[in-house]
C-alpha cells in the first residue's frame, strides 16, 4: 500500500502555494490508489497561530481533500523524537553544541565565506570534539562522522520531477541541528521520524524543500529507516518573484463559494502543469469530476500508468 501526506504548519491559513502542495500530494495518492494523510507540523509552537489548525482542516474539507486517517499533530509526538535522538546518541552520531547563531555567522565570516541570502551559515564543527567550556544549547548530527561511516560526503537521490539530485551536506550545510537551543525539535528530525512512523512511501511537497532532502536521507540511513520517494512541485511566486508564503504576506485562499473553490483548485492545477478543465456537455464540471480528470492527468504526467 502506498501512502502520501500533506503536512502544513499552522502558522496561518492555507494560501495559493500551500494548496498546490495539498492538491499534488492528494492527486498522487489517488493516482497510486493509496492512502493520503494530513499531518499538522506544529512542532515549532511559538510560530503557530491559535485556531490555524482548525481553519486549515476546514479549508481542505471544502476542497474535498479529506485525510484517509487520523490527523496527526507533531506536538503530541515528542516521545518518538526523543527516542530517535537517543538512538543516534547511542551510535555516537550526535553531539551537544554551545554555539549561538551569531557566533556561527562570525566564524563563517572569519573563514572568508559569504552568507547567501535565505541560507543559514555552514556550521564549522566548533563543538564537534567538545564544548570547550561552552554550555550545551542544542544537539547536532555529526555529518562528518556519518559521511566517514557511509564512505561518501555526497548524498544522491532521484526526484520524480526534477531528476537525479546530489548534495555534499558536509560542505554545504555542516553538522545540522536536531534539537534546538530552546528545547524544540528541529524540522529535519521530526519529519523523518513522522514519515517513518506513518509508513509514508511517497513525499510530494514544494520545490523550496528540495534542499532539505539530503539531510533527511542521511538521518533515514543513520536510523535504519526506509527512504520514501520524493517529488517536489513547482512554486507559486509572488509579485517580487519570490516564493509565495505566509512570511511575505500571502493572502489566505478565498473559498467562500463553489465558484471560488473551483477557481482555487483550477489555479493550483495550472501551476502543476495539468490541463485545463473544459465544460462537460455545456455544463460546468462538478468538483468530483474535475478532481477525477486531474487525477488522470497527474498519473499520465508523473506515473506513466493508467490510474
Amino acid at each position: 500500500m502506498t501512502r502520501g501526506r500533506f503536512a502544513p504548519s499552522p502558522t496561518g491559513e492555507l494560501h495559493a502555494g500551500s494548496l498546490v502542495a495539498a492538491l499534488a500530494s492528494w492527486l498522487d495518492g489517488r493516482a497510486l490508489r493509496g492512502e493520503w494523510l494530513v499531518r499538522i507540523e506544529d512542532v515549532d509552537g511559538p510560530r503557530c497561530i491559535p485556531g490555524a489548525t482548525e481553519k486549515i482542516l476546514q479549508q481542505l474539507s471544502v476542497c474535498r481533500l479529506f485525510s484517509d486517517g487520523e490527523v496527526v499533530l507533531q506536538s503530541h509526538r515528542n516521545k518518538l523524537y526523543q527516542q530517535a535522538l537517543e538512538a543516534l546518541i547511542a551510535k555516537g552520531l550526535v553531539y551537544p553544541c554551545g554555539c549561538t547563531r551569531k557566533e556561527i555567522e562570525e566564524q563563517q565570516a572569519a573563514l572568508g565565506l559569504s552568507l547567501e541570502r535565505h541560507k543559514a551559515a555552514v556550521y564549522p564543527g566548533t563543538c564537534r570534539h567538545g564544548l570547550n567550556g561552552k554550555i550545551a544549547r542544542a544537539w547536532r548530527f555529526n555529518v562528518e562522522k556519518w559521511s566517514t561511516v557511509r564512505g561518501s560526503e555526497f548524498v544522491h537521490w532521484q526526484d520524480r520531477r526534477l531528476g537525479i539530485q546530489s548534495q555534499n551536506v558536509f560542505q554545504e550545510v555542516g553538522d545540522f541541528v536536531l534539537k534546538r537551543a530552546d528545547g524544540l525539535w528541529a524540522y529535519q528530525l521530526a519529519v523523518v521520524v513522522d514519515d517513518a512512523a506513518q509508513g509514508i512511501t511517497h513525499v510530494v511537497r514544494g520545490e523550496d524543500l528540495t534542499d532539505n532532502t539530503a539531510r533527511q536521507c542521511l538521518l533515514q540511513e543513520a536510523l535504519g529507516l526506509k527512504q520514501p520517494q520524493y517529488l517536489h512541485t513547482p512554486l507559486v511566486l509572488g509579485a517580487n518573484g519570490e516564493k509565495l508564503s505566509k512570511q511575505n504576506g500571502a493572502k489566505a485562499l478565498d473559498l467562500s463559494s463553489p465558484a471560488a473553490i473551483a477557481q482555487a483548485l483550477q489555479s493550483a492545477a495550472s501551476t502543476l502543469g495539468l490541463s485545463h478543465i473544459k465544460q462537460l456537455d455545456g455544463q460546468s464540471a462538478s468538483l468530483e469530476d474535475t478532481l477525477a480528470i486531474w487525477t488522470q492527468d497527474w498519473a499520465t504526467k508523473y506515473l506513466r500508468v493508467t490510474p
